[in-house]
């Protein structure tokens, strides 16, 4: 068990080298910036949906919805709506340890800017495709997910249009439960997590690094369809227009995680769902 999870994670960090690699090729020509800069953090609170419902033998409906807050000049975290995600895909059970899934992407961006110029609010449109691993490790679970998303945004400025880019995205996941032999019903767990984002297209000039996330959960297990948790999550990444400049953000996040079976009851299988 221990010899599979160090080859998974041996493949994992293989595949990510690859990726760094050719995005510092695809950077080398670029003048790079003369030093790095740090904004002000920015405080912001996060209210997330997970659903995995259950359809079939091997498939499954992925329908999240998040509510993203953002701080304004006199309140932290919740100060006002900044953007609003509605992800949906068709997901495909391989087998109890891999999953994958593909599917569509509608954000609302609200306009937070403090001079309110501009439209209040832009839509942005995805497709994203994911693979996710799950590695049992002692009493906890590893999770290795790679998702690859294929963006349209546009800006708030008059005159700005719609631009191209892909995103690059390597999530890895332990859940270590607190209070029981393994993840079950009524156990509550830690979930340490890091995810790296990359993005490429011809608007990125010289900000390959969009987001590394750092993330630390605490979740309860109230039975098999239904979890809930909240976080505190540490962020940093490049703007689009100057590599050299680097956003930092401080994000609370809650967490509601629910996973129906829709099938007959006699093809229902009650188990701990590991696709969040």
């Amino acid at each position: 068990m221990k010899s599979i999870f160090y080859m998974h994670t041996k493949n994992i960090m293989v595949v990510i080298l690859l990726l760094c690699f050719a995005f510092a090729k695809a950077q080398e020509e670029q003048i790079s910036p003369t030093e790095s800069k740090f904004k002000e953090p920015k405080t912001k609170y996060w209210v997330n949906t997970y659903g995995n419902m259950r359809i079939s033998k091997r498939l499954f409906w992925v329908a999240q919805t998040h509510f993203r807050f953002e701080e304004t000049k006199d309140t932290p975290f919740v100060g006002q709506l900044g953007q609003i995600y509605n992800r949906h895909a068709i997901g495909y059970i391989y087998n109890k340890k891999a999953n994958f899934a593909l599917g569509g992407v509608l954000r609302l961006n609200f306009n937070t800017s403090e001079d309110g110029s501009g439209p209040n609010m832009i839509p942005e449109y995805r497709i994203w495709h994911q693979y996710q691993f799950a590695v049992p490790l002692w009493t906890s679970m590893a999770y290795h997910r790679l998702r690859v998303e294929h963006r349209w945004t546009k800006g708030f400025d008059e005159g700005d249009e719609f631009i191209f880019r892909n995103r690059w995205r390597y999530m890895f996941r332990l859940k270590i439960p607190l209070n029981s032999p393994k993840l079950q019903s009524k156990t509550l767990y830690i979930a340490p997590e890091s995810e790296l984002i990359l993005q490429s297209g011809k608007s990125v000039v010289g900000s390959p690094l969009e987001d590394l996330r750092l993330n630390a959960t605490i979740g309860y297990i109230i039975n098999p369809r239904l979890t809930v948790a909240a976080g505190f999550m540490y962020s940093f990444g490049q703007t689009l227009e100057d590599g050299g400049l680097y956003n930092q953000n401080y994000t609370a996040r809650m967490h509601i995680y629910f996973s129906p079976d829709l099938r007959k009851r006699k093809n229902k299988l009650p188990e701990i769902h590991f696709r969040d």
